[in-house]
């Protein structure tokens, strides 16, 4: 590769697949992809350049690189975070069963379920982004947060579901959870 990308640039490598390009230093690239996260791979490695980003001599704050990052993603992969369902629940299913018995209950796979909690999880994700980067006065920002945070605190229910914590849903902290 003879150009030296700058951050934004998409490409793909044949490890790791589609990815940008989140930073540039000497000894190489920083690059997001999409299932194997943060990678450094040097600058002359063999990339296929889907989209190259002119190198800026600027600097850029890391604010900005995930902004962009988030709007890239978003735009060219409509990208969502691989959640993986926990093991245990698997091939099982959900039963409604109302407390009339003239009524039939309702089925549903626990796999279903999931990835409607998961795209809930992601869309109070992207509402946050989006409050967080309106117009908005803080006293607004802080408001509307607070109401998102109560959310994320109502479906930590749904935790158990998850197979690995770091996907949990968090709610509103108190001095007892950090001590």
């Amino acid at each position: 590769m003879d150009i030296i990308l700058g951050i934004g640039s998409r490409v793909r490598h044949a490890e790791f697949g589609e990815g940008v390009v989140i930073n540039v230093k000497s000894n190489g690239y920083t690059i997001t992809f999409l299932q194997h996260g943060a990678k450094v791979i040097k600058i002359n490695a063999p990339l296929e350049i889907i989209e190259a980003v002119e190198l800026d001599t600027d600097l850029v704050s890391l604010f900005d690189v995930e902004q962009t990052l988030n709007k890239v993603l978003q735009k060219w992969m409509d990208a969502t975070e691989t959640v993986p369902l926990g093991d245990k629940w698997k091939g099982g299913k959900i039963i409604l069963k109302p407390g009339r018995h003239d009524l039939a209950s309702k089925e549903m796979t626990i796999d279903s379920f999931f990835h409607k909690i998961v795209m809930i999880r992601d869309r109070l994700r992207v509402l946050e982004q989006r409050v967080n980067a309106s117009n908005l006065n803080d006293e607004e920002k802080v408001n509307i947060q607070q109401y998102i945070t109560k959310i994320y605190g109502s479906m930590t229910s749904f935790n158990l579901l998850f197979k690995h914590s770091e996907h949990y849903f968090v709610g509103e902290k108190t001095t007892s959870d950090t001590a």
